[in-house]
């Protein structure tokens, strides 16, 4: 593996970490549920998953149905 004949200064290792920079995230806020969640990115709500305001997955717990016994 090549590796450098001599020691680069601290200046030049510092001029190449001068591009890093932290960015915020960016909020957003959901016109149908009306809860915020990072820009484009799916996020859950009460056991659905949201994506630009559609449901993609729907995982709440389904409900027994009652099955009614026939009147005799």
């Amino acid at each position: 593996m090549p590796n450098p004949k001599r020691r680069h200064s601290q200046q030049r290792g510092a001029k190449r970490r001068t591009h890093y920079k932290a960015t915020a995230e960016t909020w957003s806020i959901d016109k149908t549920t009306g809860e915020s969640h990072l820009r484009h990115r799916a996020h859950w709500v009460e056991g659905k998953l949201y994506y630009r305001g559609n449901v993609v997955i729907d995982k709440t717990p389904a409900t027994p149905e009652v099955e009614s016994e026939p009147n005799q």
